[in-house]
């Protein structure tokens, strides 16, 4: 956390205002600082201070306040700005659409939700009516999102003050921290032993804290999945929408899942929309409200997703987003040679980490570092002690890709 005297005078008096009003949570409250503008790759906080934005939730794939979005969206609030979920609307049923022809296997459907932690738990609910099995297998150490079912497929353990969650749950070893084998051994022993069969596999095909596994791995549990009649769903969340440099990051591996699931930045980094995208095939139970929310098909946030979309697709951001990984490959390896705390880079596209070397650090805490980001203009997170991310717009420019780089030398010098 930044100490409060670090903070200008406006931002401290906001933060301080609101760690008064909103229940104090890991990672979000009290807060770091306080914001009045954001725009392209920058963020701007209450005294003026501009800071290049490698973070942004996630969110951020075609800048903040994209114009085109923005304007979008104005219009938009003088044509239909609500229906109820029993009426169509053209924002709702362009996206479904547009978002069904990116499936690469054959005929998809889609169903919208207000959030990536109710997509997980609609494609949860999924799974479990087109399998007739309740229990699922997911990652020791991942992330799916803070519905009890989501939450759950976390963490193994929940803290005693929670309660227990969702039962049927069922954590394998993570390639990332034992290697692919143990992932694989786990899986096996888990299809094979778990009472009633497993309904589905969830895990995030490109980690958001960028480990990319081996090219095999993926089609390894694919075909473990089909002999077990096992679904495999995919959280895209943090990944998908071309942030890997891909559409799918699925589509960096032979494997394709039975659903995926696509979010944050799916609404433009403006408004809140998920989606759960699977197999046409799994339209089988018309008689449940699987995901019946009342912002369902929202034309509103259907209108900034529907957009997105197009920008990314019409402005082959996928592919800019491949050829930029290389120039931060390039930059980070560049710097590495004359600063031995900078290591090298993990991950794809523009979802990745910078690693960094924990001798050379040795005694500097996570906090004093990100406190020299934003000393230099710089906004991101740590990924891990031994990291730093790397995940700026698929629209930042090259200049600014300059800038992020000499920002974070110029930061790692100052506290080593």
């Amino acid at each position: 956390m930044i100490e409060r005297d670090v903070l200008g005078t406006a931002s401290a008096a906001l933060v301080g205002r609101d760690a008064a009003v909103f229940f104090h949570q890991d990672g979000s409250s009290p807060c770091l600082a306080a914001l009045r503008h954001v725009s392209g790759s920058w963020i701007e906080d209450m005294d003026g201070r501009r800071y290049l934005d490698l973070h942004g939730n996630t969110a951020h794939h075609i800048g903040h306040a994209h114009p085109e979005l923005v304007a979008v969206l104005k219009a938009q609030l003088d044509e239909l700005t609500f229906s109820p979920r029993r009426y169509a609307n053209e924002p709702a049923t362009e996206l479904a659409e547009l978002l069904t022809a990116q499936w690469p296997d054959g005929p998809a459907k889609v169903l919208f939700t207000t959030g990536g932690s109710d997509a997980i738990e609609l494609a949860m609910k999924l799974a479990r009516v087109v399998t007739g099995r309740s229990a699922t297998v997911s990652l020791e150490g991942c992330y799916h999102g803070h519905g009890l079912g989501a939450f759950g497929l976390s963490r193994a353990e929940p803290d005693r003050r929670l309660g227990s969650f969702l039962p049927d749950r069922v954590h394998v070893r993570p390639y990332w921290k034992y290697g692919a084998a143990a992932m694989i051994e786990d899986i096996e022993r888990a299809l094979r032993e778990t009472p009633g069969g497993v309904a589905a596999i969830i895990a995030e095909p490109i980690r958001s804290n960028c480990h990319v596994p081996s090219l095999e791995l993926w089609p390894e549990v694919r075909r473990l999945c089909d002999a077990a009649g096992t679904l495999l769903i995919f959280d895209e969340i943090p990944s998908g929408l071309g942030k890997t440099g891909r559409f799918f990051a699925f589509e960096h591996f032979d494997a394709r899942p039975d659903m995926v699931v696509l979010g944050k930045a799916l609404g433009g980094g403006m408004l809140p929309i998920a989606a759960v995208l699977a197999d046409a095939r799994f339209d089988i139970a018309p008689e449940l409200d699987l995901g019946h929310y009342t912002h369902e098909k929202n034309p509103l946030t259907t209108r900034a997703a529907l957009t997105c979309l197009r920008i990314i697709l019409r402005d082959r951001l996928p592919a800019r987003t491949a050829r930029l990984e290389q120039a931060v490959r390039e930059g980070v390896a560049e710097l590495a040679r004359s600063m031995p705390a900078i290591r090298s880079v993990r991950g794809k596209g523009l979802l990745l980490a910078i690693e960094l070397d924990q001798q050379a650090l040795a005694g500097v805490s996570e906090a004093r570092l990100l406190q020299a980001l934003l000393d230099h203009g710089v906004s991101t997170t740590t990924k891990g002690r031994d990291a730093l991310g790397f995940s700026p717009p698929m629209t930042i420019s090259d200049d600014e890709l300059v800038t992020a780089l000499n920002g974070i030398a110029i930061a790692v010098r100052s506290v080593i």
